[in-house]
């Protein structure tokens, strides 16, 4: 690809910091166009966390190697490679071992095909709806697609920003076939409309218990207290929780509390031992142990490394901790495909997708 170094984000600061306390992966788009292309590139830093988003997600590798990790699956990533994940399923990038990757991520929501109206719109999406366990996210080099695909990216990227009609019309059409030849690719797939629904069921019963986390995590959350929630035995909700994001619930709430440490590491001047309790780390040590696994450094490493003002973090009244701001994304509305609150919206779209196939 004729992409200059000079692009190159940093991957885990570009996105990690827009995953929100729920694993979410909330995205800035231009609310008049949600279609963005970056080129991302690992340094010395963590993995992001696992997360899912609203919006669908083409990877290129264009050079080095990684693991594609979606729920609980590892997928070789080779260079040449292109990798795609829709909305439902809990995934990152994770590096191979002291080896820099550099890769073209396009990231879209729906609507901006569905806004069309078009009775083929839906046509455009199915890839990224037919993703079960056994999905092939991956599209090796060799068969040409990923290049091709590469190319159009490129394209799109040196339309945005479309604040011009005639560059959207150009960036909305080199998307559409991007989306035509992933669609060619996946057209015998033996996938139904009904995994994405099944997808989009788990993840709504699990709310109740998301809600929970977010205002209870500082308080000893048992895995029996989380099955209650959900109405569900212990061994029913440990392997409904496992399946529907990919992480165990001791994992996922771990997380949580270690994303929220974060934000007190980085701008309040907290002892160690006070926010490993303020997050539900009773025990300091188990704490940092947790910290150091999720994050890849220490509490201590990390307040140096990212508090406002060096090694001495902004200084904060205790009686009100921090909350992380996440930018909105997209308009208001976004009804299409379960992404928004219009359920009836949602269900002729998906009774039209299920009819075409």
């Amino acid at each position: 690809m004729r992409v200059l170094n000079a692009w190159c984000e940093d991957h885990f600061h570009t996105v990690d910091p827009h995953v929100n306390a729920k694993g979410i992966h909330v995205w800035p788009f231009d609310p008049s166009f949600p279609v963005d292309v970056r080129y991302l590139t690992n340094g010395r830093t963590p993995n992001v966390r696992m997360n899912r988003h609203d919006y669908f997600e083409v990877l290129y590798l264009m050079s080095g190697t990684a693991k594609l990790r979606v729920q609980d699956r590892f997928l070789d990533f080779h260079p040449g490679d292109l990798s795609i994940v829709g909305s439902t399923l809990y995934h990152r990038l994770e590096p191979s071992e002291n080896v820099r990757f550099r890769v073209a991520a396009l990231f879209f929501l729906p609507e901006v095909i569905m806004g069309d109206g078009g009775p083929d719109s839906i046509e455009y999406l199915t890839p990224f709806l037919l993703q079960d366990a056994q999905f092939p996210h991956i599209i090796p080099a060799q068969t040409g697609i990923p290049s091709k695909i590469a190319e159009l990216m490129l394209s799109i990227h040196n339309e945005l920003p479309s604040n011009a009609p005639l560059a959207r019309l150009a960036a909305k059409t080199y998307l559409k076939t991007i989306l035509l030849l992933l669609a060619q690719r996946h057209s015998s797939y033996p996938g139904t409309v009904r995994i994405f629904e099944r997808q989009q069921r788990a993840l709504a019963h699990l709310q109740p218990l998301f809600c929970y986390v977010e205002s209870h995590y500082a308080d000893q959350i048992r895995v029996g207290n989380a099955a209650k929630i959900c109405r569900m035995s212990v061994s029913h909700f440990m392997d409904f929780f496992k399946k529907s994001t990919g992480q165990s619930f001791i994992y996922y709430l771990n997380s949580y509390r270690v994303e929220r440490a974060q934000e007190l590491l980085a701008n309040t001047d907290f002892a160690l031992a006070e926010i490993g309790q303020m997050v539900g780390f009773c025990d300091q040590s188990y704490f940092g142990m947790v910290f150091r696994r999720l994050i890849g450094m220490t509490p201590s490493g990390y307040r140096k490394q990212y508090c406002k003002d060096g090694d001495e973090a902004a200084s904060i009244p205790a009686s009100k901790p921090p909350v992380k701001v996440v930018p909105s994304v997209g308009p208001p509305n976004r009804t299409m495909l379960g992404f928004g609150r219009n359920q009836s919206t949602q269900n002729v779209a998906l009774s039209a997708l299920s009819n075409s196939l």
